[in-house]
């Protein structure tokens, strides 16, 4: 009876120690889509199998109520171990002193120099830390139509404003043809912020004192470029109103032939045109020989009350490790954040080398908005829309149009700055 008493407890006490020894970690995905979700499951499974003892939890999160559906789970002490972390809430909650610095793990990590200098750049841009591991980028480029250009005559592909424009002219000579899908509704801002800034020759939103620069000469002069490819016919009537779909929609059926937009376009367009039919190529530059195309993107961080650090970084690392980044991005539509991505069969096309050359241009200078102030939703999403089809159909001046951008950006900065 003894002896069996004895294994019993033995028994219990091996049991109990292999429950002590299981990890159980929490991971949050807040840019969600089924497809996504799947991907991500996936990815974690490799991971588990890896280490056995160690479970993930996933929760996804809708990405229209995600920022306030974390920021509650963050109030409530429910922090997570890994999360898929926007750029725009990188600063907030790295600010807050609540994310883990990953430097120390990046200098033992025996992939670290597969991540490209762009990804290492945009990670540590709270405090010159790592703070979260890009996985990928949405790093606006120009598509352009082949057969368009050939029928036009336009036999060079355009590298400057100059040549973007006459290019534009030559396709929108055709009949019912338009050179360029200007996103003039929803989610426009990108396009006028591009041009606006190489015209200016500096992408720089505000002075020293908070004052916006978009009222300056030289951003007016890109938002009159802009404008005068709408007035000249360059872009099809409707497009004042266009959002992404009409914009994607108007490229892929030939209806205009320059497009800039993120790769997650490429999904649609390579399932509606032959890859030999359009090419992908960096923004026009302006007269100082630089372009500013806008540039989101998204990465993985570790909370700082991970009870779990060591497992949590094994998951990020599988997260950001070349198959699954590769692997996630192929579903994200983003560009990896890996090197060794420009040779995956996936990525090896003629189009992505375009994004591949863009990032690795030294006279490209990726644009992040100001997403920092509070006020900057409503600007994006409401005035400039209205402001700026205002500009489109002439019921403004494009320096009225700055003017009234200036005007409220400079309030909303110097409010910032007054907190600081």
């Amino acid at each position: 009876m003894f002896k069996k008493i004895a294994a019993a407890a033995v028994m219990t006490a091996l049991l109990a120690g292999s429950a002590l020894a299981d990890t159980k970690l929490k991971l949050v995905e807040v840019i969600t889509s089924p497809e996504r979700t799947e991907t991500l499951k996936g990815i974690v499974k490799t991971f588990e199998e890896a280490n056995p003892g160690t479970t993930v939890e996933i929760i996804s999160l809708p990405w229209g109520q995600a920022f306030e559906k974390f920021a509650t789970m963050v109030a409530a002490g429910e922090t997570p171990d890994v999360m898929e972390m926007p750029d725009t809430w990188l600063s907030l909650y790295a600010n807050r002193g609540m994310l883990e610095n990953l430097e120390p793990y990046l200098a033992k990590w025996d992939e670290s120099a597969d991540l490209n200098d762009r990804a290492l750049e945009l990670g540590r841009s709270v405090k010159n830390t790592a703070y979260m591991l890009p996985y990928g980028f949405y790093l606006r480029a120009m598509f352009y139509n082949k057969k368009l250009f050939q029928e036009a005559g336009v036999t060079d592909v355009p590298k400057t404003l100059a040549e973007f424009e006459e290019a534009a002219k030559k396709v929108s000579a055709l009949p019912g043809k338009a050179g360029y899908c200007m996103r003039g509704g929803p989610g426009g801002l990108n396009g006028w912020v591009m041009f606006g800034a190489t015209a200016n020759g500096d992408n720089t939103f505000f002075k020293e004192d908070g004052t916006s620069t978009f009222a300056d000469a030289g951003w007016v002069k890109g938002l009159t470029f802009f404008t005068d490819l709408y007035k000249k016919g360059y872009a099809p009537k409707d497009s004042v109103n266009w959002g992404f779909n009409e914009i994607v929609a108007g490229f892929y059926s030939g209806t205009c032939a320059m497009l800039d937009q993120d790769p997650d376009a490429l999904i649609a367009i390579a399932e509606r045109m032959k890859p030999e039919d359009y090419g992908i190529m960096t923004m026009p530059k302006g007269e100082n020989g630089k372009t500013f195309p806008t540039i989101g993107y998204a990465g993985w961080s570790m909370f700082s009350t991970s009870e779990n650090k060591d497992a949590a970084w094994k998951l990020l690392a599988t997260l950001e490790g070349k198959e699954g980044n590769i692997a996630w991005n192929k579903k994200t539509g983003a560009l990896p954040a890996r090197k060794s991505a420009e040779t995956d069969p996936f990525y090896a096309s003629e189009q992505f080398k375009g994004w591949f050359a863009e990032l690795s241009d030294k006279d490209v200078v990726p644009t992040v908005m100001p997403t920092y102030l509070p006020e900057f939703a409503f600007f994006k999403d409401s005035l400039v829309i209205k402001t700026s089809q205002q500009a489109l159909l002439g019921e403004i001046t494009p320096e009225e149009l700055g003017q009234q951008w200036a005007d409220y950006l400079t309030k909303s900065q110097q409010k910032f700055l007054a907190t600081k």
